[in-house]
């Protein structure tokens, strides 16, 4: 997922990732113009776009033909007419239950305290993601969000989601403000890929 605010050097980073084997890229920009959204999309190679999802301005999905669209909020609607890709993020295991009979996949948020969220708080025991894993609520279909590192990816595929998010541990190796040389953020990248397979 992207950071939620745009710096200098975001399209080069993203199109190094994808280079790198990044699966798929959430673009979230929370309270931002559209504008500065189809920008950074502009920047980058067209051959990305289709495993790119956007978070908000959704009409950027069709217009650019991105993957599809992500609902933040459970109990957010589809947008009128829409019948592509989509996917949710839920905050209980109840919601989760609901949501992924109607999404092509699922966040299930925070599994662990963020790194830079104070009120994000690790919301599941692991007692309690094992349990949904067994009963088959957790599978290839959700994805673990929230204080994603190096530490705990490993765990999360034993658990049996089907992905992760990886949110500060990733951009916090790069310094949006002053930063051009991104190869920390690379190689910590690489890191947790192998971390996984």
């Amino acid at each position: 997922m992207t950071k939620s605010t745009f710096f200098v050097e975001e399209d080069k980073i993203i199109s190094t990732l994808f280079e790198e084997g990044m699966d798929g890229l959430h673009l979230f920009k929370p309270a931002s113009e559209p504008v500065y959204s189809e920008r950074l999309l502009s920047l980058l190679p067209d051959d990305y776009y289709r495993r790119i999802t956007v978070h908000h301005h959704f009409y950027l999905c069709q217009e650019y033909g991105l993957r599809g669209i992500h609902l933040d909020d459970p109990e957010m609607e589809l947008p009128y007419g829409y019948r592509g890709h989509h996917s949710r993020t839920c905050t209980s295991l109840d919601q989760l239950r609901l949501s992924k009979k109607k999404a092509d996949y699922v966040f299930l948020k925070p599994v662990f305290e963020s790194q830079t969220q104070a009120a994000s708080q690790q919301a599941f025991s692991l007692d309690e993601l094992k349990a949904a894993s067994k009963q088959g609520l957790i599978d290839r279909h959700v994805y673990a969000l929230g204080g994603v590192t190096l530490d705990n990816i490993r765990l999360l595929a034993d658990i049996g989601f089907g992905g992760v998010v990886v949110c500060d541990d990733l951009w916090n190796r790069f310094d949006i403000h002053q930063g051009q040389d991104y190869k920390e953020l690379i190689a910590h990248f690489r890191k947790l890929q192998k971390a996984v397979y």
